[in-house]
């Protein structure tokens, strides 16, 4: 994993735990969206770097790449996308009953 990598992952869950730790929806939402790009960077670094097709004329070839870390940033991505879109509608609810998008304290 190249260190500009490293400093980017770091940079986003930094950040995205920020937001994600304040009081507004809206800020909320963003924190979630930069956790879950700090998650795929993080699986797509994991994968190393590209190497052969898995498979070549039938036979694994010796060098292959690893498919894994490609299916795993995929899911991740659905998943972000997804709480993105609930934590949306949650604010949006909120908006309409309150008229802010502050969360109350317990």
């Amino acid at each position: 994993m190249s260190l500009a990598m490293i400093f980017a992952v770091a940079g986003l869950v930094a950040a995205g735990t920020f937001l994600v730790t304040s009081r507004s929806l809206s800020r909320i939402v963003l924190g979630f969206a930069l956790l879950g790009h700090a998650a795929v960077l993080a699986l797509l670094a994991a994968g190393g770097r590209a190497g052969a097709p898995p498979i070549i004329d039938g036979e694994p070839a010796p060098g292959t790449a690893n498919p894994d870390p490609q299916a795993r940033s995929v899911t991740a991505i659905v998943i972000s996308f997804g709480l993105t879109l609930f934590v949306l509608a949650l604010a949006r609810r909120q908006q309409v009953l309150t008229g802010d998008d502050l969360v109350e304290d317990d």
